[in-house]
């Protein structure tokens, strides 16, 4: 049995190539297609090999969902390292926030990872945890750092991150489930008004 296996799990593309197919099943046919099988007809797998790495769809799309955000994790980083006043940066960290449009296939993904976590188990959830705190973690330094230098008003870093982000999903989730009037550039219009009221 393990000489049947040897060979094939040798010949596999890497775990980084999967996700990265999977990903781009998402953005080109919707989740909707993204199955087991035709994600191993794109990389050359079965769909139980697929299911001998991943176990299940749910592991798979947290997976995909995990290395999507490491890939955002690091854009964010330079945003948030890069020169300028933390106004700009703050715009900058908003801009890679809010989905591209209708269907972004990242936000896609996430609606259907958190839609499909009431029946996750406990590390299953943590790991969600973690994605939501990057972002949280980075947006309160940066809020901090932009009281610390006079250009925002004294608020409290922590609370002012937890209700911008509420705000933030909230109308990202609309942007990208395609609600009627909710397009990309009326909500980031909306949350510089809000930015301008809240740290002005």
């Amino acid at each position: 049995m393990a000489g049947d296996s040897t060979p094939r799990r040798k010949n596999a593309p890497p775990r980084e190539d999967v996700l990265a197919a999977a990903m781009d099943m998402i953005a080109e046919r919707g989740l909707e297609k993204l199955t087991m099988a035709a994600l191993g007809r794109e990389v050359g797998m079965s769909s139980g090999h697929l299911l001998y790495y991943f176990h299940s769809k749910d592991e798979l799309l947290l997976q995909t969902l995990e290395w999507s955000e490491g890939r955002l994790g690091a854009e964010r980083g330079r945003l948030l390292a890069a020169r300028g006043t933390a106004r700009e940066r703050l715009d900058a960290y908003v801009d890679l926030y809010v989905p591209d449009g209708h269907r972004d296939p990242h936000w896609t993904l996430w609606l259907e990872v958190w839609n499909r976590s009431q029946n996750a188990d406990d590390a299953a959830r943590e790991r969600q945890v973690a994605i939501e705190g990057a972002w949280h973690r980075d947006l309160v330094a940066l809020l901090a750092e932009g009281v610390s230098r006079g250009e925002f008003r004294p608020v409290d870093p922590d609370r002012c991150a937890a209700r911008l982000r509420a705000l933030l999903d909230g109308f990202s989730i609309h942007v990208a489930i395609g609600l009627r009037g909710t397009d990309r550039e009326r909500i980031l219009r909306h949350v510089r008004e809000f930015l301008d009221e809240s740290l002005s």
